[in-house]
C-alpha cells in the first residue's frame, strides 16, 4: 500500500476502555491523512479494536472478523488491521490460523504506531506483558458524543481476581502521571465536553504504583477545582481501595456526581475468598453503610458472578438476600465461565452452565422489582439532566444516576432551544421501562 490517503473504518468493540483506544487509533490514522469513514464499504483499510474479556466478547470479535474479511474479498486492495485485547489471550493462535487474511495484528504494545505497522514504516514490538499506556500528546479522535468523553487514567490491574483475565490481557497496574490526566482533562473540557467519565480496570487503584501520593482522591482534587459547568463520573472501583481520604473528597466534591460503579461480585464469605478479592463481606457492608452516609442521593451500580466453581444454593440464597437489603440504584450480573489461564477456571466443582445461568437470571428479577420502585420514588423530584439528544422534539437525556449507554435515560417534550449537551432542570413525572418521562422546569446552561 503506498503513502497516499486512505479511507478508514473502524469497529470499536468492547468496553468504555476500548473505546478510548479506538479514539487513539483512529487518531493515528488521521494524523497520518487518512480519512474516517462511517460505512466500512467506503474504507480502504478495516480496523477492528477487540475485546477478549468474556466469550461473548470473543465471539463478537469473530464475528466482526468474518465480515470484514468478506468486506475485503468484495474489491481489490483493501486491507484488514486488528488490534485490542485479543492479542494477548490464549485463543490468538486459533484467531490467526483461522483468519489468515488479516493484514496485521496489532499487539496492544503497538497501538500508537498501527498506521505506521500496516503501512510498513515500523516494526513490532516484542510481543508479551503490556507495557503501553496512552498520554495527552497521542492524537485522539472523539467517537462519543461531543460533550462526553472518557478519561482513561491507568491500564492494566494487580488485583489478581481468580475468575478475572484482564492482567494476563492488558498487564500490571500502569498509572498515568497526574499532570498527563490533567493536562487531557484540560483539553477535552476545552472542546465542550460537559461530563467527563473518569476509567480504568480499578480507578481506586490509581497512583498505587507511582509511589509520589498522586491518588484518585488527589486527582479529583484537581479536577473539582477547575472551572466551567462540567460532571464528573466515576467507573469500575474497588471496593476493597476506599479509603477514608477518597470518601471525604467524594462527599465534598462539586462536580463528581453521586453515582458510583463499584463491582462487588459477591458477599459469601468464602466465595469472596476464592474469587481472591482482597476484601470480606463484613467489610462491603460497611463500607456501602459509610458511603450512603456520607453521599446523599448516592447511586450505586454493582456487578454480582453467579456460578462460581462450588457455590453452593445457601451461598446464593445469602447473595439473594443481600441484593433485597441494600437495595442497589442499578446492577449487573455475570453468569461464571471459566477463562483459560485464571486459577478459577482450575477450580474443582465447576457449576453447570445452565445453573449459573439459571442463578444470574433470577439475581436479575430481584433486582427489576428493586430498580422499578426505585424510579417510582424519583416521580415528583427534580433533576438536573444532561441532554445527549434531540429528535423529533422530544429531548433524551441522562440525570446524576445514570451512565452513557450503561443505565437509564430521561425523556421530555423540548423546545427548540433545547440543544444536545445542554444541562436542563426538569421535573420527573412518569416511570416507564427502562427509564423516566419528565417535563422542562428550566435550561441551566449551554
Amino acid at each position: 500500500m503506498g503513502s497516499e490517503s486512505k479511507n478508514f473504518f473502524i469497529a470499536a468493540l468492547g468496553c468504555p476502555k476500548n473505546i478510548v483506544e479506538s479514539e487513539l487509533i483512529s487518531g493515528a490514522f488521521l494524523a497520518g491523512g487518512d480519512c474516517l469513514c462511517a460505512d466500512p464499504d467506503d474504507a480502504d483499510i478495516y480496523v477492528i479494536n477487540t475485546c477478549a474479556f468474556l466469550p461473548e466478547a470473543r465471539a463478537e470479535a469473530a464475528a466482526e472478523i468474518a465480515q470484514a474479511v468478506e468486506w475485503k474479498a468484495a474489491a481489490d486492495g483493501r486491507m484488514i488491521a486488528v488490534a485490542g485485547c485479543l492479542m494477548n489471550h490464549a485463543q490468538f493462535p486459533e484467531f490467526k490460523e483461522y483468519f489468515p487474511e488479516v493484514d496485521l495484528w496489532c499487539h496492544i504494545n503497538d497501538t500508537a504506531n498501527i498506521r505506521e505497522l500496516l503501512y510498513g514504516k515500523a516494526k513490532p514490538v516484542t510481543a508479551g506483558e503490556c507495557t503501553y499506556l496512552c498520554n495527552e500528546s497521542m492524537p485522539r479522535m472523539q467517537l462519543t458524543l461531543p460533550h462526553v468523553a472518557y478519561l482513561k487514567i491507568s491500564d492494566g490491574c494487580n488485583n489478581r481476581c481468580a475468575y478475572c483475565a484482564i492482567p494476563g490481557l492488558r498487564g500490571a497496574l500502569r498509572s498515568r502521571p497526574l499532570t498527563s490526566v490533567l493536562a487531557e482533562a484540560d483539553m477535552l473540557l476545552g472542546n465542550g465536553v460537559k461530563e467527563l467519565i473518569i476509567i480504568a480496570q480499578d480507578i481506586t487503584a490509581y497512583g498505587h504504583d507511582l509511589n509520589d501520593g498522586t491518588s484518585l482522591a488527589s486527582l479529583l482534587r484537581a479536577l473539582d477545582e477547575k472551572n466551567g459547568d462540567f460532571v464528573i463520573r466515576l467507573l469500575y472501583t474497588h471496593p476493597a481501595h476506599y479509603t477514608d481520604e477518597l470518601i471525604e473528597v467524594l462527599s465534598s466534591s462539586r462536580k463528581v456526581l453521586p453515582y458510583l460503579d463499584m463491582p462487588l461480585q459477591h458477599i459469601s464469605e468464602r466465595i469472596l475468598k476464592e474469587m481472591n478479592r482482597h476484601i470480606d463481606g463484613v467489610s462491603i457492608r460497611k463500607l456501602i453503610k459509610k458511603l450512603r452516609d456520607a453521599i446523599p442521593d448516592l447511586t450505586l451500580r454493582t456487578t454480582f458472578i453467579t456460578g462460581l466453581p462450588g457455590e453452593t444454593e445457601k451461598e446464593f440464597a445469602e447473595l439473594c438476600d443481600f441484593v433485597k437489603e441494600f437495595g442497589f440504584e442499578r446492577m449487573g450480573v455475570f453468569s461464571y465461565a471459566p477463562e483459560p489461564g485464571t486459577p478459577a477456571a482450575e477450580m474443582t466443582d465447576q457449576i453447570p452452565q445452565e445453573i449459573a445461568d439459571q442463578r444470574a437470571a433470577e439475581l436479575m428479577d430481584i433486582q427489576a422489582g428493586i430498580m422499578k420502585r426505585a424510579d417510582r420514588k424519583r416521580i415528583g423530584k427534580k433533576m438536573r439532566v444532561l441532554v445527549d439528544a434531540v429528535e423529533d422534539g422530544i429531548a433524551v437525556a441522562r440525570g446524576e444516576n445514570d451512565a452513557p449507554d450503561i443505565d437509564n435515560v430521561i425523556q421530555f417534550n423540548a423546545t427548540k432551544r433545547i440543544k444536545p449537551g445542554d444541562f436542563v432542570e426538569v421535573n420527573i413525572i412518569k416511570a416507564f421501562r427502562g427509564g423516566l418521562w419528565a417535563e422542562k422546569a428550566r435550561k441551566t446552561s449551554k
